[in-house]
C-alpha cells in the first residue's frame, strides 16, 4: 500500500467533483447500483438477525424442548461463525470475493428452508447453525467495495460512506425482522412452517440480486489457500470458543472448560510458528502487527463485549422489578423501545462517521466511536434509576456501536495490501464474534453468582449488573488507547493503484 497522500480531497481535486465521485458510476468505481444491491442483501442479513427473536417461545414449543436449550441454537451459530469467516474470506481474496458471497448465501438459503421443515432438535440445531454463514456477508461486501474503488483516489473514504449504508441497512433490516417476526406468525394463524418460511424467502431473492447486480472483484493470480494454517486455526479457535459456550451453559464451577480454553489458546502458537514461514498463510502475521491493523482488530474484538455481549443483561436489568432497589420493571413492549432506539442510534452512527472522518481523520472519528461506547456504558454506574436515563446512555452507546460496525471492516481493507482485504476485513467479524462470546460467557457467570440475592427469586444484584456494565465501558476505554499507535493519517484516501502489484510471497 502507498502511504495516505492526504485526509481528505480540496475542492478543486477532480475527486471531488461531480464526475469524479465514486458513486456516481464512474468506470470502474464503487456504484450506487452496487451499493444498492448490497444494500438490499445487508438488509436480509438484518433480517435474519430479529426475525427469531420474538418467536423464540414458539420455536421453543414447537420443538417441545426447554427455554435454556435454546441456547445450545446460538452457541452452534455462533461457533459455526468464528470458524467459517476467516476461510470464505481468504477464499474470497482468492477467486472473487463475488463469488464466495453467493456461495455462501446458497448455504445460508438451504439452511433457512431446512428449518421449515425441521421439526426435531437435532435437525433444527443443525439447520439453525448452517444458517450462520450469511454472517461472512458483510466483511466480504466491503472487501469488493474496496476492490471496486481501489484505483480511485478516494477509494477509501467512499468505502467508509458505503460500509455506512450497509449498516444502516443491516439495522433497519434487524428492526424490520423484530417487528414482522410475530406479525406474521399471527397472520399465519400461528403456523411456525409458513412463518420460517418468509425469512427463506428473502435469501433466495437475495441470492438472484448478488447473481445479477452485483461485479466480481479482481483476485489475485498465483494464490493457493493455506489448508494446513486454518485447520489449525480452526482447531484452535473451536476449543476457544467451546470452552467459553460451556463455560456459560455449565457454569463457572465447571473446572474442565478452563482447560480446554487454555488448550485453546496453546494451539495459536503452532499456528503462528507455522503462518510465519508460509509464502502464502491463512493470516499474515506480519501484516496483522502493523500499528495499522492490529488496533483494529483488538478493538473489533473488545466492542464485541458489548455489541454482542450486553444485550442479554440489558434485556434483564429493563425487565428487573423496581421493589429490588434497582431495574426498570419493563415489560417485553416497553423494552422493545429501549431497543428500538439503541438500533436507530446505530444507524446514525454510521452515517456520521464518514462525514466525521472527512472533517478530521478516520483515526480521530474511530476513536471518537470507541469513547462514546465508553461513556454510554460507563454512563450506567451513576444514571440506571429511569427509563429515560437508560435510553439516553444506550443512545450514546449506540451511536459509537454503529459507527465501529462499520468503520472497522472498512478501515481494515484501507490497511490491507494488495490481495488480502477479505481476510482482513473477515478477521474484524472473527474478533468481534470471540469478544461477544468472551462477554457473553463471563456476564452470565457474574449475573449467575449473584441470582437470588435479591428480593425478587431470580433478581441479581444491583453490583453484578455495574461489573458488567464496567466491562462493558473499560474494554471501549482499551479500544480508544489502542487506536492512538495508528499513524495518523492511517485509512485516508491514497493514491490510485497500478494493476501491477507484489505477489503476497514479495510482499514485507
Amino acid at each position: 500500500m502507498t502511504e495516505p497522500a492526504s485526509v481528505s480531497s480540496t475542492p478543486s481535486t477532480p475527486s471531488s467533483s461531480p464526475v469524479g465521485s465514486a458513486l456516481q458510476g464512474k468506470a470502474g468505481a464503487i456504484t450506487l447500483s452496487l451499493v444498492g444491491y448490497l444494500f438490499f442483501v445487508e438488509f436480509v442479513s438484518g433480517v435474519l438477525q430479529g426475525y427469531y427473536v420474538p418467536l423464540i417461545s414458539d420455536l421453543v414449543a414447537y420443538l417441545g424442548i426447554r427455554d435454556a436449550d435454546f441456547n445450545w441454537f446460538e452457541a452452534a451459530q455462533l461457533l459455526l461463525s468464528a470458524l467459517v469467516v476467516p476461510v470464505l474470506a481468504k477464499l474470497g481474496d482468492m477467486v472473487g470475493h463475488k463469488r464466495i458471497l453467493l456461495i455462501s448465501t446458497v448455504l445460508t438459503a438451504g439452511a433457512s428452508w431446512w428449518l421449515v421443515f425441521a421439526d426435531t432438535f437435532w435437525v433444527f440445531l443443525i439447520a439453525w447453525a448452517l444458517q450462520g454463514f450469511y454472517v461472512v456477508w458483510l466483511p466480504l461486501e466491503v472487501a469488493l467495495i474496496f476492490d471496486r474503488g481501489r484505483r480511485t483516489s478516494t477509494g477509501a473514504s467512499q468505502t467508509r460512506r458505503a460500509a455506512g449504508y450497509l449498516v444502516v441497512a443491516l439495522e433497519a433490516g434487524a428492526i424490520a425482522g423484530a417487528l414482522g417476526g410475530a406479525r406474521i406468525f399471527a397472520a399465519f394463524n400461528e403456523n411456525v412452517a409458513l412463518t420460517l418460511s418468509i425469512p427463506a424467502i428473502a435469501v433466495t431473492v437475495a441470492f438472484f440480486a448478488i447473481w445479477f447486480g452485483v461485479p466480481e472483484s479482481t483476485p489475485q493470480p498465483g494464490r493457493r489457500l493455506d489448508t494446513t494454517g486454518f485447520v489449525l486455526l480452526t482447531i484452535a479457535l473451536l476449543t476457544i470458543t467451546s470452552g467459553l459456550t460451556f463455560l456459560r451453559i455449565n457454569g463457572p464451577a465447571t473446572w474442565w472448560v478452563y482447560g480446554l480454553m487454555l488448550v485453546g489458546l496453546l494451539l495459536l502458537y503452532p499456528f503462528g510458528r507455522w503462518v510465519l514461514k508460509h509464502p502464502d498463510p491463512a493470516i499474515d502475521l506480519r501484516v496483522l502487527r502493523q500499528p495499522s491493523m492490529w488496533p483494529v482488530q483488538l478493538t473489533a474484538g473488545l466492542v464485541g463485549i458489548s455489541i454482542l455481549g450486553a444485550q442479554a443483561p440489558l434485556s434483564t436489568f429493563a425487565a428487573t422489578d423496581p421493589v429490588n432497589g434497582f431495574g426498570l420493571g419493563l415489560e417485553a413492549t416497553e423494552r422493545s423501545y429501549i431497543i428500538g432506539a439503541y438500533l436507530v442510534a446505530m444507524i446514525v452512527g454510521a452515517l456520521i462517521f464518514p462525514l466525521v472522518s472527512r472533517r478530521t481523520t478516520p483515526r480521530i472519528a474511530l476513536i471518537s466511536a470507541t469513547v462514546l461506547v465508553a461513556i454510554g456504558y460507563l454512563a450506567f454506574l451513576v444514571n440506571n434509576a429511569t427509563v429515560v436515563g437508560v435510553t439516553l446512555n444506550m443512545v450514546v452507546a449506540g451511536i459509537g456501536s454503529g459507527a465501529l460496525v462499520a468503520a472497522l471492516p472498512a478501515a481494515a481493507a484501507a490497511a490491507a495490501p494488495l490481495g488480502q482485504t477479505g481476510i482482513a476485513t473477515g478477521l474484524t467479524n472473527t474478533t468481534k464474534t470471540i469478544g461477544g462470546a468472551f462477554a457473553s460467557a463471563v456476564f452470565a457467570v457474574v449475573l449467575a453468582m449473584t441470582a437470588g440475592q435479591a428480593v425478587t427469586e431470580t433478581a441479581s444484584t444491583l453490583g453484578s449488573y455495574l461489573v458488567v456494565f464496567a466491562i462493558c465501558g473499560g474494554s471501549a476505554v482499551v479500544a480508544a488507547l489502542a487506536l492512538l499507535v495508528v499513524p495518523k493519517l492511517a485509512f485516508a484516501d491514497t493514491a490510485p493503484e497500478l494493476d501491477a502489484a507484489p505477489t503476497p510471497s514479495a510482499q514485507p
